[in-house]
């Protein structure tokens, strides 16, 4: 009986040495660890230079430097009563929405072997296909709703078209998809601009707002909330957030689960082996830049049609953030659509807390935007160190742990004594495939 529970013991105690270890060996694992020491890497080098600002002028107290990370790290809750949390709290996961978006339709395209750096110009086209149709088809309370959704769609489409060519280009013309990102980008923000110039009808002419579009509540139309501006009180927070973490759910299904998603990452890693295997690889091409551009577009029509916000429509010298900001998202998660929520809700929490240190300390609301600017650097750096992490030799994969469990066997016929064998356990920790 002993015999047995000692045999029992020894295969648990290496089922979880192996379960630890394998644990430690995986790619998610790693991806994990390398996002976090992005992060914490950024958010010392900007306490330094909070610390380097206090030192360096009389107006700021060096004890400000102390205070000031940790209001910024406490994000909306540095905000001081329950009423300005709650407020801070629902803009926070408002404008969450179009930057996980934006950071999904970046990570799409890294996993398929492609840059979408044309993000900023999707994300143009998508707010002007939703803007012009929600502002365009009369409405009354019955049918707003489905004009909000006609509206989505269209913005969807706007950018899922814009993003294919990109991909048109890379698919037959072997062109580099970020030059002609890059080019796209410009041409969308000329668009736009000529768009609303020649269409005077939904340029917002109160109180001096010439150079935005009409809020889409001006005819009806904003995305439901569902009782969540009750639940935060005076801010823009809508069920935008809620549809933007069930997509990424379904990216990370379809990736990963699915022959399509399958297909899209084999051809990222070899469009000619993938080729070779019998993949149309022009036609993931395309698709995987579609399906991205249709991700920016996304971002932009949920953001404009909430009914708070007014496109800036003389976009003709700038291109939106948000687009950009995709970028370091993706790369903070390590281009994992689930990553991607958390990491687009921690870039938007820790600007929140930046907000509250004109208020509390001698620094202006500013200084966040270099905070986040620095972990947003660091961010580029977690491929490098996810790779460094791959290299870490693990001990128990160089020598594999052997253990012994005891079996009786049965008894010698002399001494009557149990015959015991020795049965060879031996742990095997494989090593997953990474994509990167």
């Amino acid at each position: 009986m002993k015999d047995k529970l000692r045999s029992i013991l020894t295969v648990c105690k290496n089922k979880i040495k192996t379960g630890s270890r394998s644990l430690i060996a995986s790619a998610g694992f790693k991806s994990v660890i390398s996002s976090l020491l992005c992060i914490a890497a950024g958010i010392l080098v900007g306490f330094v230079i909070l610390l380097i600002l206090a030192i360096t002028s009389d107006k700021i107290p060096v004890s400000d430097a102390f205070e000031g990370i940790w209001i910024i790290l406490e994000g909306p809750f540095a905000s001081g009563s329950a009423q300005n949390i709650a407020f801070v709290l629902g803009d926070m996961f408002f404008e969450a929405a179009p930057l996980l978006l934006t950071g999904l339709s970046v990570a799409i395209a890294f996993k398929t072997g492609l840059f979408n750096i044309g993000a900023p110009g999707q994300y143009l086209m998508g707010a002007m296909g939703s803007v012009i149709v929600a502002l365009a088809i009369p409405t009354t309370p019955a049918t707003a709703f489905w004009v909000w959704l006609l509206a989505l769609i269209v913005g969807m489409l706007c950018g899922m078209l814009w993003g294919l060519i990109p991909g048109l280009f890379k698919a037959f013309l072997n062109v580099n998809e970020v030059i002609v990102c890059i080019m796209s980008n410009w041409i969308a923000a000329n668009v736009v601009s000529w768009v609303f110039s020649e269409n005077k009808q939904f340029i917002n002419t109160q109180g001096g707002k010439t150079a935005y579009t009409l809020p889409t509540t001006a005819n009806g139309v904003s995305t439901p909330k569902l009782g969540l501006d009750k639940l935060f009180p005076g801010s823009n927070i809508d069920i935008g957030i809620f549809l933007a973490i069930f997509i990424a759910i379904g990216i990370y299904i379809l990736m990963n689960k699915t022959t399509l998603g399958y297909e899209l990452k084999a051809c990222g890693h070899n469009k000619n082996a993938a080729k070779y295997a019998g993949m149309n690889e022009k036609r993931n091409i395309m698709l995987s830049m579609a399906i991205a551009g249709g991700l920016a577009a996304l971002g932009a029509s949920f953001y404009y049609l909430n009914g708070g916000a007014e496109l800036a429509w003389n976009t003709y010298g700038k291109l939106p953030d948000n687009g950009f900001n995709g970028i370091p998202v993706a790369l903070l998660a390590s281009n994992n659509p689930i990553g991607v929520i958390f990491s687009s809700m921690f870039l938007r929490f820790i600007d929140k807390g930046g907000y509250n240190l004109a208020g509390f300390t001698a620094y202006n609301e500013y200084v966040s935007d270099l905070i986040i600017a620095v972990i947003i650097y660091f961010a580029g750096f977690s491929m490098l160190i996810k790779g460094m992490l791959a290299k870490i030799k693990i001990k128990a994969k160089e020598v594999p742990v052997t253990e012994t469990s005891t079996e009786t066997v049965g008894s010698d016929p002399v001494t009557g004594a149990e015959e015991v064998a020795d049965t060879p356990i031996v742990e095997e920790i494989t090593k997953e495939e990474e994509d990167v």
